[in-house]
């Protein structure tokens, strides 16, 4: 028998031990702290503590609950364990209508209607074609390719920068760190759907935001960590930034004092723009144990150079 072990420091994750059960009757579950995860062969994290898994002997898999890895290894010598994530079919669509309802808050002027509401202005905003409003997508990915496609059948005009090449119809492709100055440039509303990696880490600082035209806007989904907060804050002050839409941030929940809950233009909403199903998560962490035992090739495993 298999035992999983459920680890997090910040989310309590034993709801998963019915489905794990259900997609494969003979695991063996145990719930983090339980002295019994010791023993544990697969660990199915989020946000795992830091050391934990130099306390797991047995130790053979590491796998997300969610597409990101990031916090499951960081803080973690994994001994060359393979690490897995969850791709969930449908975590692109929750993120499609997340970044179109971001996009069109500023296209549409839908912040500057707020504003106006709230001081009891009647003005109304002028219209802007979507073709008119350029959006820049960093990553290209399983969820920045999808939200691409949909902004460009609305009509936006769409530059994408990634540091491989993507072929799509009507996508203005801008490759590699030397092109980053270029595509910011061209960019009204900057969206970040990347992956956290060492080099993306701290991405959307001063100089990317001084590199963007004067009154654009930023909408972070991607991972807090991509964002420099005070550098944000100081864009958002100078005018340079309109505003910002943010769903990701580095300590979850967003501490009750920190400055983005008042930040003049910033909307804060709470990781909520898409999220995997709790039992297509379960049943790919079942089929990865079961590729374990059986010595198969695991699926969704990351690649340790690219950090996804």
């Amino acid at each position: 028998m298999t035992r999983v072990a459920l680890i997090s420091q910040s989310a309590r994750l034993d709801y998963f031990g019915p489905l794990l059960r259900e997609a494969t009757p003979e695991l063996e579950v145990v719930v983090w702290p339980d002295p019994a995860f010791r023993e544990a062969e697969v660990a199915m994290c989020w946000n795992a503590p830091a050391g934990v898994y130099a306390q797991m002997p047995r130790l053979r898999l590491v796998h997300s609950i969610a597409a990101g890895v990031d916090n499951v290894v960081a803080g973690q010598d994994l001994r060359g364990l393979p690490v897995c994530r969850v791709v969930d079919p449908r975590l692109a669509e929750g993120m499609v209508q997340y970044v179109l309802w971001s996009v069109l808050h500023f296209h549409r002027r839908l912040d500057l209607a707020q504003a106006n509401q709230r001081a009891r202005i009647w003005q109304r905003p002028p219209l802007q074609p979507a073709s008119d409003c350029r959006v820049g997508l960093m990553g290209l990915g399983q969820l920045g390719t999808p939200i691409a496609r949909a902004l460009l059948g609305l009509g936006y005009a769409v530059n994408g920068w990634s540091r491989s090449a993507h072929a799509l119809d009507g996508l203005t492709l801008y490759q590699g760190p030397e092109a980053l100055p270029a595509f910011l440039a061209a960019t009204d509303v900057l969206v970040c759907v990347l992956p956290l990696t060492a080099s993306t880490r701290g991405i959307l600082n001063r100089d990317t935001f001084a590199a963007l035209p004067r009154g654009a806007a930023v909408v972070n989904c991607g991972r807090g960590e991509h964002l420099v907060v005070a550098d944000l804050l100081a864009a958002l002050d100078s005018g340079q930034l309109r505003g910002a839409v943010l769903d990701v941030f580095a300590h979850e929940p967003l501490p009750a004092d920190d400055p983005l809950w008042a930040a003049p233009g910033v909307v804060v909403t709470p990781h909520m723009a898409t999220m995997a199903s709790s039992t297509v998560v379960a049943q790919q962490v079942a089929q990865n144990v079961r590729r374990l035992v059986a010595g198969e090739p695991l699926v969704n495993q990351v690649d340790p150079g690219r950090g996804y």
